[in-house]
């Protein structure tokens, strides 16, 4: 097997497994959102009403999640020519804008409790928290190791830790209202909380957008990338380099290159597609050969295009 199947096969196996741990992390955070509603309800616990609200739109999140992982093994079209993986992109900036709805809520509402504090009953407030606590353990384990390159699965990952957080304080506010007596424990720690889920979530919504505006991949630089195909290549220039993301990991370039007196069109091509790959992992690039002087706006006599990496099921 080639490099590049190998490469197609693992990623359409990572995005079956995907689609399993978000399904069962659904169907976790369905049944822990709806203890933690009762449990607030009865206790008059914000940090546990805040949690269970935060589940809620985390279970549709986990759920978008799912047809994001879904819908992007779907293979390229007419209408869709680079296929469909951009939805896990679209899914993570998704989830992460539900989260800053959720903090601004979460943020009215302990603001007007610290002004106002209400009753609360501790003891039901400690056993729903500590449930709620262990599940989203249980879930987190189930969504596995963070994959930095799944945008998709990193939002569905930030939402059960931002729920895992949420659970964490609603802990501690029971135990400090329980034994302390004091009330405005309960909205402090939900601002607390809310203003980690805020810093995750600006970190997935900057990266996310990043990808969907076309912006270079973490850790590439197009000087380098320009100067490195040129130099082992042996063309006489590089120019017009161009490198995004199709999704998380999945590199793509393309670029204009001019050759060198005497040089042949196949094996310049082959050189600068193991440069693409071997120094900056893009294994799918289009190149425009050109063996002749070049205007300084655009470029003409095309000798040929190269096409590295895994299949997207489009055609040139």
């Amino acid at each position: 097997m080639s490099a590049t199947a190998h490469d197609h096969s693992a990623h359409h196996t990572h995005a079956q497994g995907s689609e399993t741990r978000l399904l069962i992390a659904a169907a976790l955070t369905v049944a822990t959102l709806i203890a933690e509603a009762v449990g607030g309800w009865m206790s008059g616990s914000l940090a546990l009403l805040s949690d269970a609200a935060h589940m809620l739109i985390d279970a549709f999140a986990l759920l978008l999640a799912w047809a994001g992982a879904h819908f992007s093994r779907r293979p390229a079209d007419d209408l869709r020519s680079f296929g469909y993986a951009r939805l896990e992109v679209l899914a993570g900036y998704s989830n992460a804008l539900l989260q800053f709805v959720l903090v601004i809520w979460i943020a009215v509402e302990a603001v007007s409790r610290l002004m106002q504090p209400e009753p609360i009953l501790s003891g039901i407030m400690l056993v729903v928290a500590l449930i709620g606590l262990a599940v989203n353990m249980v879930v987190l384990a189930a969504l596995g190791g963070h994959h930095h390159d799944d945008l998709n699965l990193a939002g569905a990952r930030l939402h059960v830790i931002g729920d895992l957080l949420g659970s964490i304080g609603a802990v501690a506010a029971a135990l400090i209202v329980r034994y302390l007596g004091w009330l405005q424990a309960d909205p402090l720690v939900s601002l607390f909380v809310s203003a980690l889920i805020l810093m995750s979530a600006w970190r997935l919504l900057r990266r996310s957008a990043h990808i969907l505006l076309e912006g270079v991949p973490d850790g590439v630089e197009t000087a380098l990338v320009t100067e490195t195909v040129r130099r082992e290549s042996g063309v006489s220039d590089v120019h017009h380099v161009h490198v995004w993301q199709l999704a998380g990991g999945r590199r793509m370039a393309t670029l204009h290159a001019r050759l060198a007196p005497g040089m042949q069109a196949e094996p310049a091509l082959a050189s600068m597609k193991r440069a693409l790959s071997e120094h900056f992992h893009i294994f799918h690039a289009t190149i425009q050969i050109e063996d002749g002087a070049c205007a300084e706006g655009d470029c003409h006599g095309r000798v040929g295009e190269s096409h590295a990496g895994p299949d997207l099921g489009h055609h040139h």
